[in-house]
């Protein structure tokens, strides 16, 4: 952790003197409202976004305006978290934030390429100050937490803890999104098709089977026409949909509009990266975080995050579950997958606190290790549902294991630094996101699944490095310690 100055350690004195009785359940009730709005919030935006590669599959649209979403997040983790923050604080940025994905919901009324690629590019927009401002919220109430405990709470724990709880919250949208979008999806509204509508859902290319043309197998651009399964729903059900998807949206951005505490009352004379900047300055912050050695190490892993996701998002949802079993039915194979992303978010810091965190990464890359193999040599059976579930949930287990740890352990690596560091981490998950979206049209699922373990492997080699650095700057401080005191 940085030094503090006297007046730096002044304001943290008068804090804790003057924190309530209550103020520890104060700070938890602000993580479990920031943890339920946006598990509000994003129930509406992964439930869409996880059936855009199906339900706007015409010209690869719904892919394409997932990478328009990733494309933006970019641009917008280079120029805006910072600014924004500084602008009009953590809160309000989070708030704010939440507008700017209702135009995404709103475009699926009229789903065309003018209206959801720029839709896609206001998500974007919002999307890098709204996980920057959360992260660094969550970094510093924690601080803030460890400090009224009186050292018996460490940084690290608070911060791996909060972190956790958050995310408890946050991968159930995954578990609402998808029950959501299957339950309307299978239900009878709108159903108006004639027979000859269904005569073609039922068969479309007799002479290839299931197992030719999903799976790895899988081609968007060859074979997607020749599924029977991945026909579209009626687009009344996705119209009601997102009326449902908008009004949740909207509720997120009361919750924390109404029922957060902004940072000025835990801040504690803190200085963040970006305070007392202005213009140009701000952006340089950023940037010259990215030159700091150990951020540089945990770039590949970061974009490994983002690439992981987005192929659940377009690539196994279609590929796998869509192809296999019907596009109706992906939302309730995506619920295993929001469900053991709960289960870690849920135990992982526990189990990391015991294990350790380098043995958690180490396990975690040997299971999705073997679970993309699995995929690349597994014939896909026309509906199994079974293996499907399977997939999701362990591909869920691994995802929320590194989502956590690589989230968490950023807070212990660039305390004082979060708006610039956390600001980097969104810039490349983004780009690794951004890189599945549009490759995922042009390359068969099995091409993408090899560059998928090819990243992690890259993103774990840089991990261990900056393990490696940590604890050689760990031992040698103690060293120092140690020669000081005698």
């Amino acid at each position: 952790m940085p030094s503090s100055t006297n007046a730096e350690l002044n304001e943290r004195q008068v804090f804790i003197d003057g924190a309530g009785k209550y103020e520890n359940v104060r700070i938890s009730k602000n993580v479990i409202v920031l943890g339920v709005a946006f598990m509000v919030h994003f129930t509406a935006f992964h439930g869409m976004a996880n059936l855009q590669s199906s339900v706007n599959s015409d010209g690869s649209l719904g892919s394409y305006t997932l990478a328009a979403i990733y494309g933006s997040l970019i641009i917008s983790n280079i120029f805006l978290p910072v600014a924004v923050i500084r602008w009009i604080g953590c809160k309000w940025t989070i708030a704010v934030s939440f507008l700017f994905y209702i135009p995404f919901i709103a475009a699926q009324f009229y789903p065309r390429f003018y209206t959801l690629v720029p839709a896609g590019l206001a998500v974007g927009f919002g999307g890098g100050p709204l996980w920057c401002a959360k992260c660094t919220y969550l970094t510093v109430i924690s601080e803030a937490f460890s400090a009224i405990s009186f050292g018996n709470i460490k940084l690290e724990v608070a911060i791996v803890r909060f972190f956790g709880l958050f995310f408890i919250f946050y991968q159930l949208a995954q578990v609402w999104g998808n029950l959501l979008s299957s339950t309307v999806l299978s239900s009878t509204i709108g159903d108006v098709e004639s027979l000859s509508e269904n005569m073609t859902n039922v068969v479309v290319n007799a002479s290839k089977t299931v197992g030719e043309l999903c799976g790895a197998n899988f081609c968007p651009v060859e074979k997607s026409g020749e599924v029977a399964n991945l026909h579209p729903p009626d687009h009344s059900k996705i119209q009601f949909l997102s009326g449902i998807f908008i009004l949740l949206m909207l509720c997120a951005t009361v919750l924390v509009s109404l029922f957060t505490d902004t940072l000025k009352r835990y801040e504690m004379g803190r200085k963040g990266s970006g305070s007392g900047l202005s213009g140009i300055k701000l952006l340089a912050v950023t940037f010259k975080q990215l030159m700091r050695k150990k951020q540089i190490f945990l770039l590949p892993i970061t974009m490994f995050i983002g690439a992981e996701q987005a192929f659940m998002a377009v690539g196994f949802t279609a590929s796998f579950v869509g192809c296999g079993w019907g596009i109706s039915r992906i939302g309730y194979i995506m619920i295993f997958f929001g469900v053991s992303n709960v289960v870690a978010a849920a135990f992982i810091g526990a189990i990391a606190k015991i294990t350790g965190r380098l043995s958690i990464m180490i396990v975690t890359m040997v299971v999705h290790a073997a679970l993309i193999i699995w995929m690349k040599v597994w014939v896909v059976v026309e509906n199994d549902y079974l293996t499907f579930a399977t997939m999701a949930a362990l591909w869920g287990l691994v995802d929320g294991t590194w989502l956590i740890q690589i989230n968490s352990y950023y807070g212990v690596l660039f305390t004082g630094k979060e708006e610039a560091a956390f600001s980097n981490f969104r810039f490349f998950e983004a780009i690794g996101s951004v890189t599945i979206y549009v490759l995922n049209p042009m390359f068969c699922t099995s091409s993408m699944l090899t560059i998928l373990l090819c990243l992690m492997l890259l993103g774990m080699i840089g991990y261990g490095s900056v393990e490696y650095l940590q604890r050689k700057e760990e031992r040698s401080n103690n060293f120092e310690l140690q020669g000081s005191e005698r």
